[in-house]
């Protein structure tokens, strides 16, 4: 008898597993496009007059301050009239959160379409939240691979690993088809300045022009893919007086009556300086590079759809004299490395500025890019770490950050063109995830980034070299020349969790 229920009772478990971890990927859903910029309204008007002056050519604002990266988006809402696209991989329900979706159905009250699309690996605990903007009739949110609401996230993780493991990383912003914001922000307070323990630096653009189209398209190509669910999927919300009151707060927010990071973004002086002619565009020819949502299908193993890391090292092969990669995370892998040392026999000098194990987020991470340090510096690669406490940054002077983490993906390449989008230089970006980033041909705005980088790495930074075959971490900022022989800054917990992750088989998953 018992022989006989065994195989029933492992079919019925197996049965409920599958139950637990199902999602409505056949949810009903009406494909949608992006709006074409109009005239009519002010942002489409500003379009049609760069068209008229530059042509094909895109403009660019770097934005490096997370105060004007959250001032330029609130700005861009305000002004919306026609339609909002947000595509990202995090919100959280923060400050900053609540103010950016906050903004968004404002933008809907009058009258703006609001298309959001959000990764769903972070998203569950918001579903109430996004469930209530998804009510607003000028607002439709999907959560892009979606979780099974069945079951906790780490049941999800581990019974259906091979898909949950593959997330959408991409994040653009684009407002009336005219303007567009890219980079590497996420939409929480530590993104944007306002968590003063803990502060992620980037670095984003704010572009105009034809590649607007371009990244409007690429928004298409997911908002319409089968892995992006319709928030109605996992439930509807349905109360007005909620919407009310929400739009309630927001107005007293913008009004002043209460106290938010409104103020400071929208009183940030980039789009003063725009407004006024004080800061120019840089005017350059750009393209749109992303990998399609098929890759979150294909194997891991397939290089049929990394379109973006492709193109990548396409273009790094066409350099000759230097490329520059700023990066959070840097984990070249034993192909990675070999490929580098070709660059670097060619000649070109290899620039590749990370976090110290002190300043990064992931100590997992640093653990699989510590072991190719010294092979690289031994090739003739230049590595620089961040500091965990900035001395001095010369975008800003906040004072009472605690803890600083690099959170730029950039690229400068023979300081004429360069690349800013979603992509780390790590595993999980090229191999699992989908990304996308702008190559840019400017030498202005090149040369301009690399000049920032410069000027900062000797206070920001150590300078990694090997002496007598040791690692040694250099730091000339300070009033007397600094030299270390282990992780600076780094305590022994931090130094252990790195040492234990380095004997773990976890590299592919980085």
């Amino acid at each position: 008898m018992t022989n006989r229920l065994y195989p029933a009772l492992v079919s019925c478990l197996a049965l409920l597993l599958v139950a637990c971890t199902s999602v409505p990927f056949d949810y009903p859903r009406q494909a949608s496009e992006a709006m074409a910029a109009s005239p009519d309204t002010p942002l489409g008007q500003s379009l049609e007059n760069w068209y008229s002056e530059h042509g094909e050519l895109s403009g660019f604002f770097g934005m490096q301050s997370g105060m004007e990266a959250l001032g330029a988006r609130l700005a861009l809402m305000e002004q919306a009239q026609q339609s909002i696209d947000a595509q990202y991989f995090l919100i959280k329900p923060d400050e900053v959160g609540a103010l950016f979706l906050g903004k968004l159905l404002r933008a809907a009250n009058r009258g703006v379409r609001v298309r959001l699309l959000i990764d769903d690996i972070f998203t569950p605990r918001m579903d109430s939240v996004l469930a209530l903007l998804n009510t607003h009739p000028k607002v439709e949110v999907r959560l892009f691979n979606p979780l099974s609401r069945y079951s906790p996230t780490a049941w999800n993780l581990l019974w259906d690993f091979k898909r949950t493991n593959r997330r959408m990383h991409n994040k653009s912003f684009t407002v009336d088809g005219s303007f567009a914001i890219v980079g590497g922000r996420n939409i929480a307070d530590e993104y944007f300045e306002l968590k003063p323990q803990h502060d992620f630096e980037d670095y984003e653009l704010l572009v105009t022009g034809e590649i607007v189209s371009e990244l409007a398209a690429s928004f298409d190509v997911f908002w319409n893919s089968e892995l992006a669910v319709p928030m109605e999927a996992f439930g509807k919300a349905t109360s007005e007086e909620k919407l009310d009151r929400w739009l309630t707060i927001m107005d007293e927010v913008v009004s002043g009556k209460r106290k938010s990071a409104y103020s400071r973004a929208t009183n940030d002086p980039l789009l003063a300086e725009i407004r006024n002619g004080e800061r120019a565009a840089s005017i350059a020819p750009a393209s749109v590079v992303y990998d399609p949502p098929d890759k979150l299908l294909a194997s891991s193993r397939s290089n049929d759809y990394r379109t973006l890391a492709q193109e990548l090292r396409r273009r790094f092969e066409l350099a000759s004299e230097e490329i520059i990669v700023v990066t959070p995370y840097f984990v070249p892998r034993r192909d990675g490395m070999t490929w580098i040392k070709t660059l670097l026999d060619r000649g070109i000098r290899v620039v590749v500025i990370t976090n110290s194990l002190a300043s990064t987020n992931h100590v997992a991470v640093h653990s699989g890019y510590a072991r190719y340090r010294k092979p690289l510096l031994e090739a003739g690669m230049e590595l620089y770490e961040l500091k965990v406490d900035e001395s001095s940054r010369d975008w800003r002077s906040d004072e009472g950050i605690e803890r600083v983490t690099l959170h730029t993906k950039a690229v400068i390449i023979d300081r004429r063109e360069l690349f800013v989008g979603s992509l780390n230089f790590d595993p999980r970006s090229i191999a699992l995830n989908t990304e996308v980033g702008l190559f840019i041909q400017s030498e202005d705005k090149a040369a301009e980034l690399a000049a920032r980088i410069a000027r900062s790495l000797k206070a920001n930074s150590y300078r990694l070299a090997l002496e007598d075959g040791r690692l040694r971490w250099h730091y000339l900022g300070g009033a007397e020349p600094e030299i270390y022989s282990s992780e600076p800054q780094s305590g022994f917990w931090r130094r252990f969790k790195a040492g234990f992750y380095s004997l773990l088989p976890i590299e592919g998953q980085l």
